[in-house]
């Protein structure tokens, strides 16, 4: 997902300009106060929820513009994987869980907040599969402001057309579909999504369309789109408008990859220029990260009433046709306005958030983080290093530092905001210390190899960086996942002798850090302790390298 922000300040610390920006709040802004029953509830692998393995979802929803009523089934599979009572499911009011059947029998349904606990009658043999159907109707959550609030998104085009999305990130995808709302569990075999809408409008959703189905009497139709790989509850999407349909084929590491685009009729011309830079994406990105992750299931892109989101293999968009976020570059820097910012971060997403997910959304940088530095990456693949490491420092404006970005456990509470621009930081200082862009872009390719279609805890993902980069990074990920202060590398100079420390750091950092001292590029080995290092020559000029998010403190002798 994207991020709202920005007001920049400058703080001047010492010699150096240190960037501190004013993070706005997003669906994943850190929250505080008491843990609450119902945060604890979806938050928690709980006991209801450990002993059973989605396999499959059929949501079956017939959606009505005139009374913003969603109404249907959930047919759930699942995999009995340990001894278990109850299975605990989401679905947020006002909507309501009419009833739950299994094996046609009505089951027993006890409501705890917005969650639901049912009771098989049926035995629960390990090893078995099973399935409930759950059938649901209301009026869903009104998205305030889409899609960083959450909700149904209910417009108009300039045709006067229904234009209605889903949106629903961070408050989950519970506001509308009951559903097994933990990002842990995903159904292996994906998803088919039934939706019934007018006659006259068209649905997109994630996955491939296999067939449509029209009701002559009721004057509606409804679409069928399938998904055979694991999906992410956020991610299944319903888009439905006055859609007109172009695409092309892309030629990529797993073969041929469908690329389909979905926009308002009265944006075609538009989009045929505008989405040339989703094929772009797919090439710069395939080249960092490894093939696209979803070649069964296509991808699209489709215009939506609201910026954006990462449905998996349905991005949506509404970034109005323009380069840059809304127009503007979010760095300052100028690279910023070279590519369309919505449709190459919420595409990279494709990687990281639908490929690579979060077991809990305490580790929600996983998404956002690397997203945030694909940003980058795309400009190095099609432009040049220097543009795509001037675009990834100028976003340090943006950054809070004002809580960590890995936010509270089993609680459904992200961190703080900086996970996008901080995040993204601490990415490229990474790659800096590796110092070895080769390796650098093997261990984002095998990221998304061995983490393949899993669900991932943060430690995952940084031992898995540790040891392919042969360094100890535990340090640098508790300073910048952990903490919320920059480090400071403080060094004194008199005479012909340096002396060095890191300040403002966790117990233990050790990172090291390339310097220029006197015209000569060299590496130096700070610790929190101060030591000393032999200079060539007297009080020499000395810089650090800018790639490093770090600030700097000195003091020059006589």
């Amino acid at each position: 997902m994207i991020k709202k922000t920005i007001q920049a300040t400058l703080l001047g610390l010492a010699c150096t300009l240190v960037f501190v920006g004013q993070a706005a709040a997003s669906n994943w802004q850190q929250e505080s106060g008491k843990i609450t029953h119902q945060e604890k509830l979806r938050g928690t692998i709980t006991p209801e929820r450990k002993w059973w393995d989605l396999s499959h979802y059929h949501l079956d929803v017939k959606v009505d513009p005139q009374t913003k009523i969603f109404s249907g089934s959930n047919t759930m599979t699942y995999q009995v994987v340990a001894k278990g009572q109850r299975l605990q499911i989401e679905l947020q009011a006002p909507m309501k869980l009419e009833k739950v059947l299994q094996n046609g029998q009505v089951l027993k349904v006890e409501q705890d907040g917005y969650s639901y606990f049912i009771t098989p009658i049926s035995e629960q043999k390990i090893g078995s599969e099973q399935q409930v159907v759950m059938y649901f109707s209301g009026q869903p959550m009104t998205a305030k402001n889409a899609p960083w609030d959450g909700g149904i998104t209910w417009k108009k085009d300039s045709n006067g057309f229904d234009f209605i999305a889903t949106s629903n990130q961070g408050i989950g995808s519970s506001i509308w579909w009951p559903n097994k709302d933990h990002p842990a569990d995903e159904p292996n075999n994906g998803v088919l999504i039934s939706v019934e809408v007018p006659e006259h409008l068209m649905d997109i959703s994630n996955g491939r369309l296999i067939k449509i189905e029209h009701n002559k009497l009721a004057k509606t139709k409804t679409y069928h789109w399938q998904v055979v790989n694991p999906i992410n509850n956020y991610g299944v999407n319903i888009n439905i408008g006055d859609y007109v349909h172009f695409g092309e084929k892309y030629q990529g590491e797993k073969g041929q990859l469908d690329m389909d685009y979905y926009v308002l009729r009265e944006n075609l011309a538009k989009a045929k220029k505008q989405f040339k830079d989703a094929k772009r994406t797919i090439e710069a990105f395939e080249h960092w990260f490894g093939p696209y992750p979803f070649y069964e299931d296509s991808y699209k892109l489709v215009e939506a009433p609201y910026l954006g989101m990462e449905h998996q293999s349905s991005v949506t968009y509404g970034n109005g046709y323009q380069n840059g976020y809304l127009g503007r570059d979010r760095s300052s820097t100028g690279p910023g306005l070279l590519f369309d910012f919505i449709i190459v971060h919420e595409s990279g997403h494709e990687w990281f958030a639908n490929n690579i997910t979060n077991k809990d959304v305490a580790d929600m940088w996983i998404h956002e983080s690397f997203t945030n530095y694909s940003e980058s990456l795309f400009l190095e693949y099609h432009f040049t290093q220097e543009q795509a490491f001037e675009y990834v420092r100028g976003q340090r404006m943006n950054i809070g530092n004002q809580s960590p970005i890995i936010g509270e456990y089993n609680a459904n509470r992200g961190g703080s905001g900086d996970m996008y621009d901080k995040g993204g930081n601490m990415l490229h200082t990474i790659r800096q210390v590796i110092n070895d862009d080769k390796k650098w872009r093997e261990i984002l390719r095998g990221l998304g190899k061995v983490f393949y279609h899993q669900t991932v805890t943060s430690q995952d993902i940084e031992n898995y960086i540790s040891s392919q980069s042969g360094i100890d990074l535990s340090k640098v990920f508790d300073q910048y996942l952990r903490d919320i202060r920059i480090p400071t590398f403080e060094y004194f100079i008199k005479n012909n002798v340096m002396k060095i420390r890191w300040g403002n750091v966790v117990e233990g950092f050790d990172m090291p850090l390339r310097v220029t001292i006197a015209g000569k590029t060299q590496w130096l080995a700070p610790t929190t302790a101060w030591t000393v290092v032999e200079l060539e020559q007297e009080n020499p000029r000395i810089s650090v390298d800018a790639n490093f998010y770090i600030s700097t403190l000195s003091v020059l002798g006589n």
